[in-house]
């Protein structure tokens, strides 16, 4: 019991809100409310969760000695030594295991996505985590390949509209989370090495394109769903979505959007906007 409560801290459930990307394919086709592609959906989410736990674990593992500079991430089991590095390690190992068990159940496809996904997040964490722009470039892949993986399970065709929103609001979101670690803990701290070479108006040039080109994509695929006749519920969600990127960028702006999920679920306006954006998309999928 001792070893279960830290290695539950380090699969760290709250970030799991991010695998709920794996919805928005099969939302976004019309697809989600068949008991077929609703099963290969909730099979997804489980399993992206189960082995993305894993490579928080590692992370962890690889990352300990820098946690351990840090003013938050120093509490960590690992960092903090209430979770050894062996006893890491097999869980990683056991939760990989077991998520890419449940992915292959979906499909073969997702089982491959998930498996090409822990490889390149433990390259993340060795090495690759401290090449600044690829850093950003594959926590973004990360991101998209959540949102390939609902489809993907199901079966389904993904729009190429989808997609560059979902590769756009990806590098949106994980640039703002540097650009908020840079204005927190400057770049000298020895905490993230890749922040050593970035600068605050890199950054902010960064996320910037990224929201511009989010909103546009966004916009080009709701045009795309308008139907005709009846009430343009894809066209009406734009309006939610934009206005919620627009508050996100508010807390990226005042360096407080480090951890992307804790703005998620604590700011009530921004959930707010989730909801009438979420409630227009099915409305819209629907065709009420």
């Amino acid at each position: 019991m001792t070893v279960l409560a830290p290695l539950l801290r380090t699969a760290r459930p709250k970030q799991w809100t991010k695998n709920l990307l794996v919805v928005g394919a099969p939302l976004a086709a019309g697809s989600l409310w068949e008991p077929t592609v609703l099963g290969a959906t909730a099979l997804a989410f489980v399993a992206f969760c189960l082995v993305s736990s894993a490579v928080y674990a590692v992370n962890d593992v690889a990352d300990r000695e820098a946690d351990r500079a840090h003013p938050t991430k120093r509490t960590r089991p690992v960092a903090s030594g209430a979770l050894s590095v062996p006893a890491a390690l097999v869980g990683a190992t056991v939760l990989a295991a077991l998520g890419l068990g449940l992915a292959a159940l979906a499909s073969w496809g997702l089982a491959l996505l998930l498996a090409a996904y822990a490889v390149l997040m433990i390259g993340y964490a060795f090495w690759l985590k401290h090449e600044p722009v690829i850093d950003i470039s594959i926590v973004t892949t990360g991101f998209l390949m959540r949102a390939v993986a609902g489809g993907l399970a199901a079966e389904l065709r993904i729009s190429q509209w989808f997609l560059l929103v979902a590769g756009f609001g990806a590098l949106f979101i994980v640039s703002g989370k540097r650009y908020s670690e840079l204005h927190t803990l400057g770049n000298g701290t020895g905490t993230r090495r890749s922040l050593i070479r970035y600068t605050a108006t890199y950054l902010r040039f960064v996320w910037s394109v990224a929201a511009g080109a989010t909103v546009m994509s966004y916009s080009l695929w709701a045009f795309e769903g308008v139907p005709t006749e009846g009430v343009p519920w894809h066209t009406i969600s734009i309006a939610p979505f934009v206005v919620g990127v627009l508050r996100y960028a508010v807390d990226i702006d005042g360096g407080t959007a480090a951890e992307p999920e804790d703005i998620v679920l604590r700011d009530r306006v921004l959930q707010g906007l989730g909801v009438l954006w979420i409630g227009a998309i099915v409305l819209g999928v629907l065709g009420v």
